[in-house]
């Protein structure tokens, strides 16, 4: 699982791409890299940050996204999420 050794996030409209380290969150490494993200409670429940995922598995850890909306891998909550591939493409 990516989530145990970093992955990296490919930002598809700004064209950043950004190393997620291990032990690092999404949102800490986006924030990191000065892209301007949304958020608020950082716990994966207020829906806030959520970005459309491009490609990649993502490793849901919200409890925000119905377990529909998870499994269809077409959003993301930032702030606590990973990724279950060593790359991640998002829609920012």
């Amino acid at each position: 699982m990516a989530t145990e050794g970093g992955y990296t996030l490919e930002l598809a409209r700004s064209g950043k791409t950004i190393a997620v380290e291990e032990g690092e969150t999404m949102l800490d490494a986006l924030l990191s890299a000065g892209v301007n993200v949304g958020f608020a409670c950082s716990e994966g429940i207020c829906g806030t940050c959520e970005v459309k995922v491009l490609d990649g598995i993502p490793d849901h850890r919200d409890h925000f996204l119905s377990d529909d909306d998870k499994a269809a891998n077409k959003s993301i909550m930032v702030c606590c999420s990973g990724s279950k591939t060593a790359n991640l493409v998002l829609d920012i």
